[in-house]
């Protein structure tokens, strides 16, 4: 038989199928040869991120990294045998850290409201039962009692683990941390500190939130010299910046993105690691376009420069051919206060343009202090000016905040507005 040939019934059933109606050969069509896309989609989310580390050995190699069992004098290891990592999503990486902390710490204390049941998030589940009441409790309802307690723990030497349920509900105590947290070594000469302080609190979007459950308020401390803010992207990195927190010698505010919770899995190092605070890491390297961001806008980013790269048909006409080769570097700051300049200065420096990606609102926010110093000393290496794509200058909407935040599709419009420039 020859198969390069229709036969008479083929080229019979061909000729049919060119003179029925559009919509029944459609109907075919779509019923025999399209296939389904699959559940999630062909773009990246946070499940499928290129940029959570799901194998063993990639987690033990996480950048930066340090082992709280090796110091500098140490040899350095090109192997990672003899440790073992396990799976865990955000809120058990940051339970892992707290319980390191405890354990290791005989003053460190954990508090704040409903930790001793596990907190909102579960972030403290059993660690009362672990560790006793009297290290592991509930405070009152006051964010400001809670934050002034943990000032005066921190002053009488003990290591103070605070939790604000809602980053939403951390203004109340933004006098504490700001006027006397902040202020307390310069205040007495170096005669005392709280150092010991940290708190915890979970920030940014989660889908539903409104405008008192899913602001994020980074941007309000960035003014306050003496605090560290801090925004892990996932599991490992909770872990290692919480652990560096915790025992950094400067106040820190360690805010967690809520909805990464639970949607951000990795291996994560079941050993006590730190990971360093006031460092940026490149995740993606290129030489056309920086990106940077923190937290959840991390794989919305990620989801952006897949969409650049490679345009779903209905985006092929807004991407440019020319722009889909262009490789795109996207940063993860990780530490807000105090920022990493010197990366961000020699990326941009290289690439010549620069988009900043955060969830809060655009006026006064984060990345207007990080646009206004990169304009200065990358002023002539610029090729574009400074794009921003952030949170509209409103309360964060209800039922609509899913065209609040930046999303893939608003990003992948600044990126190509900026690569057209």
């Amino acid at each position: 038989m020859n198969i390069l040939k229709p036969t008479s019934s083929a080229r019979l059933i061909a000729s049919r199928c060119i003179t029925l109606p559009l919509s029944v050969a459609q109907r075919r069509t779509n019923s025999t040869a399209v296939e389904p896309p699959p559940a999630g989609g062909h773009l990246p989310s946070v499940a499928t991120s290129e940029h959570l580390r799901t194998r063993r050995e990639a987690a033990l190699r996480t950048p930066g990294i340090k082992w709280a069992d090796e110091d500098d004098t140490s040899p350095p290891r090109t192997i990672v045998g003899g440790r073992e990592t396990r799976k865990m999503n955000t809120y058990q990486a940051i339970r892992d850290a707290m319980s390191i902390a405890l354990a290791k710490d005989e003053n460190a204390v954990v508090f704040g409201e409903d930790v001793a049941f596990g907190g909102v998030f579960r972030c403290t589940m059993g660690l009362a039962e672990e560790f006793g009441k009297e290290r592991v409790f509930n405070t009152p309802l006051t964010e400001q009692g809670i934050a002034g307690f943990g000032i005066g723990l921190a002053l009488m030497g003990h290591t103070a683990i605070a939790e604000i349920q809602f980053a939403d509900y951390i203004y109340p105590a933004f006098d504490q941390l700001v006027n006397e947290a902040a202020k307390i070594r310069y205040r007495s000469g170096g005669s005392y500190n709280v150092g010991g302080l940290t708190v915890r609190t979970p920030t940014m979007s989660v889908g539903h939130g409104g405008l008192y459950h899913s602001q994020s308020p980074e941007g309000f401390f960035m003014g306050a010299t003496g605090l560290k803010v801090v925004i892990p992207r996932s599991p490992i990195q909770a872990k290692g910046l919480l652990l560096s927190s915790i025992r950094d010698p400067n106040p820190v505010i360690f805010m967690e993105p809520k909805i990464l919770y639970r949607s951000a899995v990795e291996q994560v190092p079941i050993d006590d690691f730190e990971l360093p605070l006031g460092q940026a890491e490149v995740l993606t390297s290129g030489n056309d376009l920086t990106v940077l961001t923190w937290g959840t806008p991390v794989y919305h980013c990620e989801t952006a420069i897949h969409m650049l790269n490679s345009p779903s048909p209905p985006l092929e006409t807004v991407v440019p051919k020319a722009l889909r080769q262009a490789k795109v570097e996207l940063i993860d700051l990780r530490s807000i206060l105090p920022w990493d300049i010197e990366t961000v200065v020699q990326s941009v420096s290289r690439t010549g343009r620069l988009v900043i990606v955060h969830e809060a609102g655009m006026t006064a926010g984060a990345g207007a202090e990080i646009s206004a110093e990169i304009q200065k000393r990358c002023f002539l290496k610029l090729n574009a000016p400074v794009k921003r794509v952030t949170g509209w200058d409103t309360p964060v909407a209800l039922q609509f905040e899913k065209f609040h935040i930046p999303d893939a599709i608003r990003i992948l419009d600044a990126m190509v507005e900026t690569l057209t420039y």
